[in-house]
């Protein structure tokens, strides 16, 4: 018995997976087609752009996807490179396939009847983009077969956008109830996104373990245990600045207090900076380097590589 217990002790001594070694730089690109034509042009700029980590669409232009040789082009140029792709999983996209235009036929951002039940109104700040019910299986069951058209093409894992769709269900007028329960569920709306980031994980990995998991944003979302877990790093927009000036600090402090959380694991946080103003650049780079984070200013299209 004594053995026993001495070997237990040794396993849960054990330290864990040693988490994905942080990328020095990165780029972020989702227009390729907008900066470099034809697609082997695309294919060349990336491949030479001695980028660390890059995040790119599924597709060079909306519709021709990347292929397998051409992702193996592409990382070919640095070692130990890693290509992520983008995904939304918050918000549903008029430019995707899986639309139908019988789901909003006169575009005034309301679902028509005909409208799949998981689909919410027009996102007002983003044309195209539509609230989800991201916890409803008819939603899951339209991503998650793209998530294994995605690994199928080459990628090294997934970058998850709109993350924090949760807020948009926790918002009560104009106020925000933190952790608001979804009745439909009897979980928190963030739990809800936090299960749905597991399962995402989980087809990912299944096909190719050690697939990299990046939510983008929703930094309250790493007050879970689990989630933290399930994730690789997280990227973070707009930290330090909206693009026109810096933020209170309060504000900044408030997501600082739950990356702290994520930097005890050493997993990489990933700082995308859109300030146009050089004091701003410099500012939010110097305070991401004191951090630890890995710093990226670009624009906000995601046209170009942006400066690392």
């Amino acid at each position: 018995m004594a053995i026993k217990s001495a070997l237990l002790l040794a396993f849960l001594l054990l330290p864990s997976p040693l988490a994905t070694a942080a990328p020095k730089s990165f780029a972020y690109v989702l227009q390729a087609d907008a900066k470099f034509k034809p697609k082997s042009k695309a294919i060349q700029a990336l491949r030479h752009c001695d980028r660390d980590w890059l995040i790119l669409d599924a597709a060079y232009d909306g519709t021709t996807r990347w292929t397998r040789d051409e992702l193996k082009a592409i990382r070919s140029g640095k070692p130990n490179r890693k290509i992520v792709c983008y995904l939304s999983i918050g918000e549903a996209e008029t430019y995707r396939p899986y639309w139908r235009n019988n789901w909003d036929a006169n575009k005034d951002g309301n679902p028509d009847r005909s409208a799949p039940t998981w689909l919410n109104i027009e996102n007002p700040d983003w044309e195209g983009n539509y609230k989800v019910r991201y916890w409803m299986p008819g939603w899951q069951n339209i991503i998650l077969p793209e998530v294994d058209h995605i690994m199928s093409q080459g990628f090294d894992g997934l970058y998850l956008d709109i993350v924090d769709a949760f807020e948009f269900y926790e918002q009560d007028k104009k106020k925000y109830v933190d952790n608001r329960r979804n009745p439909a569920t009897g979980n928190t709306f963030r739990q809800d996104m936090a299960n749905w980031v597991r399962n995402l994980a989980q087809r990912a990995t299944h096909g190719k373990p050690g697939a990299l998991i990046i939510p983008q944003n929703a930094a309250q979302l790493l007050a879970l245990p689990s989630y933290r877990q399930t994730i690789t790093g997280i990227g973070v927009e707009d930290l330090f600045n909206n693009g026109r000036k810096n933020h209170p600090q309060d504000e900044t402090n408030y997501t600082l207090s739950f990356l702290r959380q994520l930097s005890i694991t050493a997993k990489p946080v990933l700082i995308v900076d859109y300030s146009k103003k050089r004091s701003l650049t410099a500012t939010a780079q110097s305070a991401s380097l004191s951090h630890g984070f890995v710093f990226l200013n670009t624009d906000r299209p995601l046209k170009t590589l942006g400066t690392p």
